[in-house]
């Protein structure tokens, strides 16, 4: 985790340098500086890691809860309190299920593909910031290294395919790949254009853009057709309905996953629970202010006559900082799971007509009227 520089009073909130004191109380201790490095490194990807897992768990018990509600019925109700034990009841199913390899299969492929699926959506979470000095890692370039590792999933989308000597399993391959290619670019585009504003790649300075005004200065404002083709782009990207060709039930069984059973079809289940809570948090991050609550909180500060360099408060601070993201996040995972029974699966031309025809070219205008209006109103627009 890298040092921030420090902001201004009143604008933002400086927050608290977590590796900083995790050295100082281990030296404190008796263990040398150079030790005590050693055990913080890895001490944010195991906590990143677990975090995302445990996020899936939740996501699995939301779609099962809301979808229940949806369809007004109760859902898992005895698998422990209000069925909140069922997605662990899941994972340790297809910890002891049996791997069954098709014996026409590409074994070094079939195996290598979920892999290959997974390990970009978990490595994306190195970028995301849940408050000031809290992500494992502030990257300059951080919004291109998450474009640069989502564009690595479909080549194991389509190696699963391919490697399962199955015409469904192929067909649900080339789908992923053709609907990654084509919702990335117009997702890519939505995304520069808040790049532009705030002037930086890193998800810490667009947060921080964002800053000093409450819900007022948040993107979604000033970026109302951006957010709208992220959301639909990163729910092509997720495979959600509406735009879950790949793996359409009626048309080709389960696509890629038709030959997958263990854990490598846990695998897959895992990535795709993982990259929409990812998908949530990003678009928290871009488009509702990260970590900022609703209200600033300097004005919060100001109210209650305390300054913000106050150690305690900047402990509160930090902790409705991580619940704000977290919430925001979640409320993108409440509307997602709710679209799947409200919205009808779209054909694959359809799907195709929309990425190519329509999100790329409004995109695209999308930047160029973002790049004039930052030209023309350089304080509104981060100029």
């Amino acid at each position: 985790m890298l040092p921030l520089p420090s902001y201004e009073s009143g604008t933002m909130n400086p927050g608290i340098d977590l590796q900083g004191t995790f050295i100082e109380t281990v030296q404190s201790l008796g263990i040398p500086a150079g030790a005590a490095k050693a055990l913080w490194m890895p001490l944010p990807m195991l906590i990143m890691l677990v975090a995302a897992t445990v996020s899936v768990l939740v996501v699995v018990w939301l779609e099962r809860k809301i979808s229940a509600a949806a369809q007004q019925r109760i859902g898992p109700e005895f698998i422990g309190p209000l069925g909140v034990l069922a997605p662990l009841a899941d994972g340790l199913k297809l910890v002891f299920k049996e791997d069954v390899v098709p014996a026409k299969s590409d074994k070094l492929l079939f195996t290598l593909g979920p892999a290959i699926v997974v390990i970009p959506v978990f490595l994306s979470y190195l970028i995301l910031p849940f408050g000031q000095n809290l992500q494992i890692t502030d990257v300059s370039l951080g919004i291109f290294l998450w474009i640069a590792l989502s564009s690595i999933a479909p080549i194991g989308l389509l190696m699963s395919g391919y490697a399962s000597n199955n015409k469904y399993s192929l067909l649900g391959g080339l789908r992923a790949a053709a609907q990654s290619i084509s919702y990335e670019l117009p997702l890519a585009l939505s995304v520069l254009a808040i790049v532009m504003m705030s002037n930086s790649l890193s998800t810490v300075d667009i947060v921080n853009q964002q800053a000093g005004y409450g819900i007022l200065g948040w993107n979604i404002w000033r970026q109302p057709v951006g957010f709208i083709i992220f959301w639909i782009a990163a729910l092509a990207e997720c495979e959600r309905i509406p735009f879950d060709l790949p793996e359409a039930e009626e048309e080709l069984v389960a696509g890629y996953q038709t030959e997958y059973s263990g854990m490598k079809f846990a695998l897959f289940y895992l990535g795709s629970y993982v990259n929409l809570t990812l998908s949530a948090l990003l678009f928290a991050v871009l488009y509702l202010g990260g970590w900022e609550f609703p209200v600033s909180l300097s004005v919060i500060s100001g109210l209650i006559g305390v300054p913000e360099t106050t150690p305690w408060l900047q402990l509160i601070f930090a902790a409705v900082g991580i619940g704000t993201t977290i919430l925001k996040a979640y409320f993108l995972v409440f509307l997602a799971i709710l679209m799947r029974w409200t919205v009808p699966r779209v054909r694959i031309d359809q799907l195709l007509d929309l990425g190519w025809k329509f999100l790329l070219p409004v995109s695209l205008v999308n930047l160029l009227v973002t790049a004039g209006l930052k030209l023309a109103f350089p304080a509104a627009f981060g100029g």
